[in-house]
């Protein structure tokens, strides 16, 4: 049995990753508050009070992680609408879409090096709205930016990770039906769990560093 950590677990794709991989594996659910949702998921190691624009939270909940992980999928992220109109974007929300999106998931990471064993595997759940090829809408900046932040620390993590045999991937989820999008998109946060878990489970060292949607295919940067 594989020990699995996953942040944002309480609710969303976080919440359906939770319960896919509860099903075979020791799941540590990472989150700010847990939810009647995931208490009913059995099985699972809840850590609460974990919020990722303290880092002290952060050192505190992975020393409520198992000793060795073998899977972590960083999946906690916001998007604030106070960044995404060009003439009413607040320096705040930036600041926030950054520390949760781009930083928070690497100083994690940092603090989880001890525990990530030999072969481990880093999912990184970002967006392809980070991409700059792709972006034909404008707009979202804060949300944009900082996950485009975050591929390009991912990118640095898998060939940092590389000699530790340990694998990093950044994952599209594709359009989920979440709190996030309003509850519009083309997939159930289920369906989205199952193809990023397919993608973990197929992931090797030779495609550490890559920017894939949840279906399989390479993202343009």
């Amino acid at each position: 049995m594989k020990n699995v950590v996953i942040t944002g677990g309480n609710r969303g794709i976080g919440l359906a990753l939770v319960r896919l991989f509860a099903k075979t594996e020791q799941v540590t659910a990472l989150c700010r508050k847990r939810s009647a949702e995931l208490d009913a998921v059995k099985n699972v190691n809840v850590v609460t009070e974990v919020d990722l624009k303290s880092w002290v939270a952060v050192d505190e909940a992975v020393t409520q992680c198992p000793q060795e992980i073998d899977i972590a999928i960083l999946n906690a992220g916001i998007y604030e609408g106070g960044s995404s109109t060009l003439g009413a974007i607040g320096a705040k929300s930036l600041q926030e879409q950054f520390l949760v999106n781009a930083v928070a998931p690497l100083i994690l990471v940092q603090s989880l090096l001890p525990r990530l064993k030999a072969g481990a595997k880093v999912a990184l759940i970002t967006s392809r709205m980070a991409s700059m090829a792709d972006n034909q809408s404008g707009g979202s900046y804060g949300y944009r930016m900082s996950k485009a932040a975050m591929n390009a620390m991912g990118v640095s993590l898998a060939q940092d990770l590389r000699a530790r045999g340990v694998a990093v991937i950044l994952l599209h989820p594709g359009f989920v039906r979440t709190d996030m999008t309003g509850y519009s998109g083309q997939l159930t946060p289920q369906e989205s769990a199952e193809l990023l878990a397919k993608r973990i489970e197929q992931l090797t060292l030779e495609q550490s560093g890559q920017f894939r949607h949840a279906r399989g295919e390479i993202l343009p940067w």
